[in-house]
């Protein structure tokens, strides 16, 4: 199955996404879910017309594909402000949270090192949950 990114952003009162491979395929939300929900939309409608009117289409498209929501620092640390403090993100990442906040506030953007840091502490923490029961 192709995977397809979307990347996400997040603005002081919404959510808002966008697709490489499928140039002018915009979607925005209120929440994350709403974003979801209105990007699979506009994909849809999206390749719909681009159909219609014989467009050339993106070959991730022409099977199955599943999207993966691409967050950038910022947005990501902003997204789970209210689910993680810094000094649990500093457990699991081991930035110190003062380095934490600059790049939730956007005041300095993380090294590729750091932002692989993030994302591999927010990857174990999902996969370490996936196999609890309760």
């Amino acid at each position: 199955m192709n995977k397809v990114t979307v990347n996400v952003e997040i603005t002081n009162n919404n959510y808002s996404a966008y697709i490489d491979a499928l140039p002018g395929c915009v979607a925005t939300g209120a929440t994350f879910e709403e974003l979801q929900k209105n990007m699979k939309d506009a994909i849809i409608f999206h390749l719909d017309t681009s159909r219609e009117f014989g467009d050339e289409i993106a070959d991730v498209f022409s099977s199955d594909f599943d999207l993966i929501y691409k967050f950038d620092p910022e947005s990501l640390l902003t997204h789970y402000r209210g689910i993680f403090t810094n000094a649990a993100l500093e457990r699991l990442t081991g930035i110190n949270q003062r380095q934490l906040q600059r790049y939730a506030t956007g005041e300095t953007k993380p090294r590729p090192e750091q932002a692989r840091k993030i994302s591999e502490a927010f990857h174990k923490l999902a996969h370490e949950l996936q196999v609890v029961a309760l």
